[in-house]
């Protein structure tokens, strides 16, 4: 299975890709019900975001948790158990009594739920390699992306036939189906002999010996804090569109919506055109996309450009992250096999704290301006390029100094 064309790869990147849109729609499905929820608890908006919070901390303390389960006892167990407890948590987000019910109901779904965004990934490691494993994991990406996309608008649709309710319980309906096609139609991917010793200490000595792994870092890094760019993108442009602009709602979705696809245009442009041009080719293409597309963000937010001398730039700037999150992954998943699930989980986890941390930031200078969105998001295109170069591309003119430097040895004797 190795070919991109083949259809067992690609019916298992559908497979996968719907695994990975689990985290997605567990985030963003229900957030056009926050008012009803407001209303059916009598509590307070901060409550119910906070319920948002507990998912977001479930979804990055799990994938931890989850990689390294995965790479000890096999992709499948841990997949099956966790979509087994989503149900229930998802039944007991709708059956709460009180809203301190609910936030913990989240916490444990958003928990369970990183366990489709790390192991499907890990599962695309077990499995491919090289330049395949580009081509496959921009079809999952494929996939997944649609998740931000659609989920909002698969909300509202269930809210405009029945109640908050009836959103938790569509998502135990997915988690019942994804556990059944875990069940019968996903075949264990590692095999006994490669998995690690069930030894927590072990665990955490993968972690850190991926820490210091410098390639890995730095390309973990550059994905990682490249994303966190989005989650400012992605709380800022709502504010920004509507209310400096004066978009409607609708010109919003369609102006949101029309960068959802250019992340995917990113993606697929890298995973099309991997045999021909290197990955490395593309990651750094990507970050100098981004630089330049944060600077004329900026600029247009520090001289109130129109409104299309914004949506430009923030076109290449997301699609920028479709091409440097693409081409990121497989170079810095290659040697990490014999733990990819904790590979997995660190790649996945970092996007989430970063997001968490610069998000609020966008609003910091007040209601009237969008140059907060402009230094965030050149900020992470400058530190994510400072992270490659720094860790990925001196480590290995370090290593190729190290290794001349033995030859001349060898030669000298």
């Amino acid at each position: 299975m190795t070919n991109k064309n083949n259809p067992n790869a690609v019916r298992l990147a559908l497979l996968l890709g719907l695994f990975s849109t689990l985290g997605p729609f567990t985030i963003d499905m229900y957030l056009p019900a926050f008012p009803q929820i407001v209303q059916q608890f009598g509590t307070t908006a901060s409550l119910v975001q906070l319920s948002l919070t507990a998912c977001l901390l479930g979804l990055g303390v799990g994938q931890i948790v989850m990689g390294s389960l995965s790479d000890v006892h096999g992709r499948r167990k841990p997949l099956l158990i966790s979509m087994a407890i989503y149900v229930i948590a998802s039944l007991a987000c709708a059956i709460s009594p009180s809203i301190w019910t609910l936030i913990i109901a989240r916490l444990v779904q958003g928990f369970v739920a990183s366990a489709g965004i790390v192991i499907s990934r890990a599962i695309a490691r077990d499995m491919f390699s090289g330049h395949e494993l580009t081509k496959f994991f921009s079809l999952l990406l494929l996939v997944g992306n649609l998740g931000p996309l659609v989920a909002p608008v698969t909300g509202s649709g269930v809210l405009a036939i029945s109640s908050w309710i009836g959103v938790f319980i569509a998502l135990s309906v997915i988690g019942a189906y994804l556990f059944a096609m875990t069940k019968w139609r996903l075949q264990e991917t590692l095999p006994v002999e490669r998995r690690s010793p069930s030894d927590f200490g072990q665990q955490l000595r993968n972690y850190g010996s991926l820490l210091r792994d410098r390639s890995f870092t730095g390309y973990m890094l550059a994905q990682g804090i490249m994303i966190a760019g989005v989650f400012a993108y992605v709380s800022g442009t709502p504010f920004i569109y509507q209310h400096i602009y004066g978009v409607s709602p609708t010109v919003f979705a369609l102006l949101f919506g029309s960068n959802g696809i250019t992340l995917i245009i990113g993606s697929q442009l890298v995973g099309r055109m991997a045999h021909r041009v290197s990955e490395k080719t593309f990651l750094v293409l990507g970050l100098w996309l981004a630089a330049a597309a944060s600077v004329a963000v900026l600029l247009v937010s520090i001289f109130h450009g129109p409104l299309y001398a914004l949506v430009i730039p923030l076109v290449f700037f997301v699609a920028s992250i479709g091409i440097t999150s693409t081409a990121a992954f497989p170079l810095a998943m290659e040697s990490q096999g014999h733990m990819a699930g904790s590979a997995a989980a660190l790649m996945g986890v970092i996007p989430f704290l970063l997001g968490a941390v610069v998000s609020p930031l966008v609003g910091i200078a007040g209601e009237d301006t969008a140059v907060p969105l402009g230094v965030i998001i050149l900020t992470t295109s400058a530190i994510a390029m400072l992270s490659y170069f720094l860790l990925v591309k001196k480590g290995e003119k370090a290593a190729a100094r190290s290794k001349q430097q033995q030859q001349d040895a060898v030669i000298t004797q």
